[in-house]
């Protein structure tokens, strides 16, 4: 699933509130947007329709959730850009940003852990 920058705006108001009215995100991202209420319900509207959020009625208002996880929705939209970017190889991605990007030493050490992590998980033994 594909979310616009809009719509990660959106959902990230979701998943920190776990619910919310469309007014409430409205309120959240008063001085990020400048959007209007009827904005934010088209958005709120078409992620029920893509699936990544859920509405319920309470009371007189519409109530909105998300329906996929935030983990899920960030998997999903870093191998779309780990596919158009590099080729698909994550690899690639991580040498970009290993000798692109500046990591600090928190940062480079906490890097290094996870791959030797996943080499030992791999049968393949710490370096």
């Amino acid at each position: 699933m594909q979310l616009s920058e809009a719509e990660w705006k959106i959902m990230n108001v979701l998943w920190r509130a776990g619910s919310a009215s469309a007014r409430d995100v409205l309120d959240a991202l008063q001085g990020e947007t400048g959007w209007a209420y009827t904005t934010v319900k088209t958005m709120l509207t078409r992620l029920v329709e893509k699936g990544a959020a859920r509405e319920k009625t309470v009371g007189q208002a519409a109530v909105y959730s998300a329906k996929v996880q935030q983990k899920a929705a960030q998997r999903a939209a870093l191998a779309a850009l780990v596919e158009r970017a590099f080729g698909g190889t994550m690899g690639g991605f991580v040498h970009h940003l290993v000798a692109n990007e500046k990591l600090d030493a928190k940062e480079r050490a906490a890097l290094q852990k996870l791959l030797d992590d996943a080499q030992r998980e791999a049968g393949e033994g710490a370096p």
